[in-house]
């Protein structure tokens, strides 16, 4: 970490992740994290530091995301959430907690978000202190699979399937309408570069639906999501984490720039830049679990061989294969960054 403290401040360029994104080699190894954690965010802007006002707890990680090196910060807009009835108090939940909607009664009773009442002030105001270079990643609260899951419960939507397939389709057109309206506008706003599509589609073995559940009741509405995204010119990432061979030709026909989230147990980050680069962006992927259990040395080897093998194909950002939750060891964390900070001009 001391290493990293005596590195100069990286001055942000989103053109670098834009070129990414592109599948071309930018200008100099280039940073990508969907999240840090509190711990971070306090260690490299304190919240003392950030002037008190709105959104002040989104204006530190802008701060946080600057100071480690990144040329953007992801937001997504406060308060805009499905209600799922869920307790997330907890360290986990159980993906069947919750069922708000589990039939036609609580389906016309159910309070759907609406997105033109969403706080997108967060934009401008984030807008207005980013530094120069930088621009905001807008993401969402969770994807069509993850807020179908969450609203009904994942045993009940299994049943569901077979018994009120009625129902199940009208609960993923809702959802699917919501966020296909929530992009729109976050893409629209001129201080967002690009947006992340998140939704978990499986987990170790294959996805969360069978494919042609997937085919039928959620690709049609992310390929909509992703349309919508780059009918405003902008880029997207997207972040879905799961065993996803099976459906690689429906990512594809869906559209994304870029695929986010690699796990050494499902497929190795550098095996997936060797046969799937040409298809979309790979991005971060060195492994969470490699990051909390390996030596600084190993994690900083192993970011920096990864770089190597993009440079001059281009393609590759580098982070974590999902994100920086608070176990994981901040020597670790930073040890990766280093090697693409390193040699920033």
């Amino acid at each position: 970490m001391l290493e990293w403290i005596r590195l100069p401040q990286p001055k942000p360029d989103f053109d670098n992740l834009l070129a990414v994104l592109r599948r071309e080699v930018p200008a100099r190894p280039t940073l990508f994290e969907f999240f840090l954690n509190d711990r971070l965010h306090e260690w490299l802007a304190p919240l003392a530091s950030i002037p008190a006002g709105p959104y002040r707890t989104e204006r530190q990680v802008l701060q946080a995301y600057y100071r480690a090196g990144y040329d953007f910060s992801n937001v997504r807009v406060p308060g805009f959430d499905f209600p799922t009835g869920r307790d997330f108090t907890g360290r986990t939940v159980s993906l069947s907690a919750g069922g708000l909607l589990v039939d036609w009664p609580s389906y016309e009773a159910y309070r759907w978000p609406d997105p033109q009442a969403a706080d997108c002030g967060i934009f401008d105001a984030l807008a207005a202190v980013m530094p120069d270079g930088m621009k905001l990643i807008a993401y969402g609260p969770g994807g069509v699979l993850e807020n179908v899951i969450e609203i009904i419960g994942f045993e009940k939507l299994c049943l569901l399937l077979a018994d009120a397939p009625d129902l199940v389709e009208c609960v993923f057109e809702a959802v699917g309408e919501t966020l296909v309206r929530y992009y729109e506008i976050a893409a629209a706003h001129p201080a967002v570069g690009a947006c992340i599509d998140n939704d978990d589609w499986g987990f170790k073995t294959q996805t969360m639906l069978s494919p042609r559940q997937m085919r039928q009741y959620v690709f049609p509405w992310h390929k909509r999501i992703v349309a919508a995204i780059h009918k405003a010119g902008k880029p997207v990432i997207l972040h879905s984490c799961g065993h996803f061979e099976r459906i690689l030709g429906d990512m594809a026909d869906i559209g994304v720039d870029a695929r986010h989230s690699y796990e050494d147990t499902i497929l190795p980050v550098e095996e997936a830049y060797e046969r799937y680069r040409d298809r979309f962006a790979i991005i971060g992927g060195i492994d969470v679990d490699f990051v909390c259990r390996a030596e600084p040395d190993a994690v900083y080897a192993r970011a920096r061989a990864m770089l190597e093998r993009a440079a001059s194909r281009g393609g590759y950002a580098l982070g974590t294969g999902n994100s920086v939750p608070d176990y994981v060891p901040d020597e670790g964390y930073f040890a990766m960054v280093r090697a693409a900070l390193e040699n920033r001009p």
